[in-house]
């Protein structure tokens, strides 16, 4: 179960990675239609050097940023949960400081309309 510990912060920016442009871009899209993020990112190809099965493993991936008030962390990070393919995929928050009023703004409120 995803952790709420960001709740200190009104906003975050949550990050994951996954293996291809179209899962990122469908991963991306679904949160934003489920109202847990009013936006999301997609950035890549990035290369990813990692620990996995006992080996150093290089692969190509894509990185998806999520923008979100933060009370919508923990149904975001089910979300990628429930839509990722990985066995433990990258569910990483980290507050936002500061932001114009007008993009905060939209951010709270088209998480709440619909």
């Amino acid at each position: 179960m995803p952790s709420d510990d960001v709740a200190a912060f009104e906003f975050c920016q949550v990050m994951t990675t996954v293996s291809t442009r179209a899962d990122a871009e469908a991963l991306g899209r679904s949160a934003v239609e489920a109202r847990l993020a009013p936006c999301a990112q997609v950035e890549g190809p990035i290369t990813s050097a990692f620990w996995w099965d006992g080996a150093v493993q290089v692969e190509e991936e894509w990185r998806v940023v999520f923008k979100t008030p933060t009370d919508r962390y923990a149904g975001l990070a089910q979300h990628i949960l429930d839509h990722h393919a990985y066995d433990v995929p990258e569910i990483i928050s980290l507050p936002i400081l500061a932001g114009t009023a007008d993009y905060l703004g939209w951010m709270r409120a088209e998480t709440r309309a619909g």
